[in-house]
């Protein structure tokens, strides 16, 4: 019953906060899927703002640099953050970058992927990464592992992987099998190529003043990218995390404690998280619970990152980020890595598609979209920018490596 009162953004009653985080029994799940009641339509996103390019390791814009580009507005309609356009951009560097590292120093980034078993989806996943690499010029490598595989075997191709170097970024495809212990496996990856984020040591070196990290998480780094490309001021604002999750929330919230916001972190044993909400100039909603954040919640004019992707009419719904436990972490992990390729966004679009997939985020956009300066739609606002983070920290190690400016 929850599950189809949250699908719905005119009729959804806001439940505790505490329950609200969580999928409902019938819900829960181990690397599976729930259905759910059709609810509702995916609704139309406004014209997007005017963007502003930059460099990817270039420096946030200022407000004053900003002040002819997108700001946050007090109109009655938000303006669209339109992550799939600046995705498209952003490859688009990166392949002009590629070509000039080759070109000057001869050095192809290089890109390894491991996939352990044959999981259909996996195999989609890994074939997606494969496309978007080949696309800006990215070489990529990949070792297929049988599902009986042992840790031990997986954790020495990791080693062959760190030890080559041709190989700039090391990517363990998931969920690994039950069996393996991913940790074990994750942390065997080199801190220079741990592209996708998530070494120990990278998320220490994130939180720690002073100190910045090898790679930051690609959700994450895709959410703070959007807004420095579309002008949003950070610098002594006040920022809200929706979810505390080890993949989205927490990484966000340290971002944005980096770039001088005043950060709060809204969660499952929040009391007041409206008011709390309401008091933001930034919002990134990242806890997988279908238009908790109601418009009533939102500050006029302010900032809205949706990184919540929950299907609803006949498909999947609710992964509760909030427990930050890997198995929700992975199956958030692998929905984005659907979500990244336009043939995929189309497929969740269209009505006419055999699966025929709505998504909503974790803001109910219907609602948000009168109050909030900016707002990113879902489908295509943070889940394009995945790959592209993951491409761009690939790029990134290989210029580290090879000392390329």
């Amino acid at each position: 019953m929850a599950s189809s009162i949250l699908s719905d953004c005119s009729s959804a009653r806001l439940l505790p906060l505490r329950r609200a985080f969580l999928p409902p029994p019938a819900a829960r799940f181990r690397h599976s899927l729930a259905l759910v009641t059709p609810r509702r339509l995916f609704v139309a996103a406004p014209a997007p703002l005017p963007l502003r390019s930059r460099r990817m390791d270039s420096v946030p814009v200022t407000a004053a640099s900003a002040a002819d580009s997108a700001t946050i507005s007090t109109d009655a309609t938000a303006k669209v953050i339109d992550g799939k356009m600046v995705a498209k951009q952003i490859r688009e560097e990166i392949a002009v970058e590629i070509t000039r590292m080759k070109d000057a120093i001869g050095i192809v980034p290089g890109l390894a992927v491991i996939l352990v078993g044959s999981r259909k989806d996996s195999q989609t996943y890994v074939r997606n990464k494969k496309k978007a690499c080949e696309a800006v010029g990215i070489k990529s490598y990949e070792v297929n592992l049988p599902e009986d595989s042992s840790e031990e075997e997986v954790i020495k191709h990791i080693a062959s992987f760190n030890s080559d170097p041709s190989v700039h970024g090391i990517l363990v495809q998931l969920p690994l099998p039950h069996h393996m212990n991913d940790e074990n496996i994750l942390n065997a990856v080199s801190i220079e190529k741990d592209v996708d984020g998530f070494h120990p040591l990278n998320i220490g070196r994130l939180a720690m003043q002073g100190r910045d990290p090898f790679f930051v998480p690609c959700t994450p780094k895709g959410c703070m990218e959007l807004l420095h490309r579309y002008g949003v001021e950070i610098k002594g604002k006040r920022a809200v995390v929706i979810g505390r999750s080890n993949i989205v929330g927490m990484p966000a919230a340290l971002l944005l404690q980096k770039a001088n916001a005043t950060v709060s972190i809204v969660h499952s044993q929040t009391k007041n998280p409206e008011e709390i909400t309401r008091q933001a100039d930034i919002v990134i909603a990242a806890v997988g619970v279908a238009n908790l954040v109601r418009g009533n919640w939102i500050k006029p004019g302010a900032a809205i990152i949706d990184v919540g992707i929950n299907p609803v009419e006949a498909s999947l719904l609710l992964v509760s980020l909030a427990s930050g436990s890997l198995q929700h972490v992975l199956f958030f992990k692998c929905l984005w890595d659907l979500l990244a390729l336009d043939s995929d966004l189309k497929m969740l679009q269209d009505p006419e598609s055999p699966r025929g997939y709505r998504l909503v985020g974790d803001v109910c956009y219907e609602e948000a979209s009168k109050v909030a300066g900016a707002i990113t739609p879902v489908p295509g606002g943070v889940g394009p920018m995945t790959i592209a983070m993951l491409l761009s920290n690939t790029v990134e190690s290989a210029k580290r490596i090879h000392k390329f400016k």
